[in-house]
């Protein structure tokens, strides 16, 4: 084996010029990778964690999967009924207290209680529907980011007026109201409401931002002409990942419809198994092109090598040893490639995370990047392999051949 070694690096160190072009081709495919790859994810990452911290991780309602059935569907199974209303139920969620406490008993995070209701905003004659919640300034900041979301105020602010209000900018802008403006809200059930906008939030999701607000539970059960109403319980747990799991349970145990961040945003996710076939398509495609290089710059090298090969047989080396002094030609430049592309990489990540980009549309004025060492691995092994590959194909060709083929083709 160490025969084997010194031939190959004596090898590639007399053909400094042409090995030099190797590691470099395949530092720049493993340095360009890693950057799109930490670039996507990175990019992905804010985004999915943008929209995870915009909302609770789950939402009970006090509404049910299924429309309730009629009672006779229910004693009789060939009967079907038609056109017939079910039955009136009174909103909300039953014994509240009591379900907060046992959700918090098993749930491995946070519960908040909280009041939705549609209405109607009116100011300056301007008329938005907008979805105003109900929250406890205590517990909200457990489930939800509203407080950095705040601009100026903290959730305090809701005790200091009268029906105090915080809206979001986006709605502020639609309808020209600041903090300090009284606005008018009406629902549905003609409850008519004068309430102080004492403070603006923003998310960056612009359906949030334009229709919703926040008032006190107090100020949404007014609203909706029920003393005690909690229509909603949003959960925030330590790993919204297993959202989905608890959110079906939750849902078993207490028959009210239980949405996890996941469900509500399952079209955007999809769209992220799209945008990750994409990225390893790019990826891929950078690797492979690096390969190429490599595969020409070991085919010439293996070339120019024919009379040592010649030599190294008529020694009595065999087709195995020859072969296998390529394949570590290779494997050497793939390591060395790979190592300064992990360099190269890591700068171009920082690089372009040092980029200043100033947009209406972005709270952060810098990309954001993943750096993981995931892509790393990912990268160097992908060039390893090409590497591999583009070394034993010229090497097994040329090991096959006999030497007195090889010196009289030289000559």
């Amino acid at each position: 084996m160490n025969l084997i070694f010194e031939i190959a690096w004596t090898h590639v160190r007399g053909r400094v010029r042409q090995t030099g072009f190797a590691v470099a081709g395949v530092a720049t495919g493993v340095g360009f990778s890693i950057m799109m790859a930490s670039l996507m994810q990175g990019s992905q990452d804010d985004f999915t964690d943008r929209l995870i911290n915009t909302l609770p991780h789950i939402t009970v309602s006090d509404e049910r999967r299924t429309p309730p059935g009629q009672p006779a569907e229910m004693f009789f199974g060939a009967a079907e009924i038609h056109g017939l209303t079910p039955e009136a139920r009174r909103p909300g969620i039953k014994n509240p207290l009591a379900s907060i406490a046992g959700l918090e008993a098993w749930v491995p995070g946070a519960v908040a209680p909280s009041v939705r209701v549609p209405a109607i905003v009116r100011y300056a004659s301007q008329d938005v529907a907008i979805s105003i919640v109900g929250i406890d300034p205590r517990r909200e900041p457990m489930v939800s980011d509203l407080p950095k979301q705040l601009r100026g105020v903290t959730l305090s602010a809701l005790y200091r007026a009268t029906n105090a209000i915080i809206i979001g900018d986006g709605l502020s802008v639609r309808i020209g109201a600041r903090p300090g403006a009284n606005i008018t809200l009406q629902t549905s059930e003609g409850t008519r409401l004068n309430a102080q906008v004492v403070g603006l939030f923003h998310t960056g999701v612009q359906s949030i931002d334009q229709r919703t607000a926040y008032v006190l539970i107090k100020t949404g059960q007014i609203l909706s002409r029920q003393t005690g109403l909690v229509n909603e319980l949003r959960l925030r747990l330590r790993d919204p990942m297993i959202s989905r799991e608890i959110a079906a349970r939750i849902e078993n145990d207490t028959t009210y419809k239980s949405v996890s961040w996941q469900e509500s945003n399952e079209d955007l996710l999809n769209s992220f198994i799209i945008r990750n076939i994409i990225m390893f398509a790019v990826v891929g495609a950078i690797l492979l092109v690096a390969s190429f290089g490599t595969y020409n710059i070991i085919s010439t090298i293996t070339h120019e090598k024919a009379r040592d090969i010649a030599i190294m047989k008529s020694l009595g080396l065999s087709e195995f040893t020859v072969r296998s002094i390529f394949v570590v030609e290779a494997l050497i430049i793939g390591l060395v490639g790979a190592l300064a592309g992990f360099v190269l990489g890591y700068l171009l990540c920082l690089a372009l995370g040092s980029v200043t980009i100033k947009s209406p549309f972005m709270d952060s004025d810098r990309l954001p990047m993943a750096y993981t060492y995931t892509h790393y691995l990912l990268a160097g092994a992908v060039a390893l392999a090409s590497s591999l590959i583009a070394g034993y194909q010229p090497a097994r060709k040329a090991a096959r051949l006999h030497p007195v083929e090889i010196i009289r083709g030289a000559t």
